[in-house]
C-alpha cells in the first residue's frame, strides 16, 4: 500500500485559511484523496505568530485538531544543521524555519507540500508535492 502521509508546509495552511471555499485549496484536496496530513512544531509557531485576531486564533485553533503535529526533535535539530551548512556552504541558505520544516520531512520520510517550492528544492533529497504533482 502506498505511503499516504505527507508533511504540509505553512504556506498550505495559510492558503486553506484565506480561502473563502475550504474545498479549492491545497489542504482539502489532500485530505479527499485520504491523505494523513501532518505539520512540524516549526508550522504551529508560523501560524500562531500570524493569528493577529482572536478569529484568527480560533479558526487556526479548530483547524490543528485535524493535523497531526511533529515535535521538533533532537535528530530534526542534527538534520537541520547538516542541512544549514551544506546550504551555507553552497551560498543557497535559506529560512532558518524552512530548513527545520525541510529537515522534519527528510527525518519523517515524509513528502513535503508547499507553495514554495524555490526555498525547499535547495535541500538535498527531498520529494516536494505541488499544484501540479498531486
Amino acid at each position: 500500500m502506498e505511503n499516504r502521509n505527507i508533511l504540509v508546509d505553512t504556506s498550505i495552511i495559510i492558503e486553506f485559511l484565506r480561502k473563502q471555499k475550504k474545498q479549492n485549496s491545497y489542504l482539502w484536496k489532500l485530505k479527499e484523496l485520504d491523505f494523513n496530513c501532518f505539520i512540524s512544531t516549526i508550522t504551529v509557531f508560523e501560524l500562531y505568530a500570524g493569528a493577529i485576531t482572536k478569529r484568527h486564533k480560533e479558526d487556526l485553533e479548530k483547524l490543528l485538531k485535524w493535523l497531526e503535529i511533529i515535535p521538533f526533535t533532537n535528530e530534526i535539530a542534527q538534520r537541520s544543521a547538516e542541512i544549514y551548512k551544506e546550504l551555507k556552504l553552497n551560498n543557497q541558505l535559506i529560512e532558518f524555519r524552512d530548513i527545520f520544516i525541510g529537515a522534519t520531512a527528510l527525518e519523517m520520510k515524509f513528502p513535503i507540500i508547499t507553495l514554495n517550492e524555490a526555498h525547499f528544492k535547495r535541500i538535498k533529497g527531498i520529494k516536494i508535492y505541488n499544484r501540479n504533482n498531486l
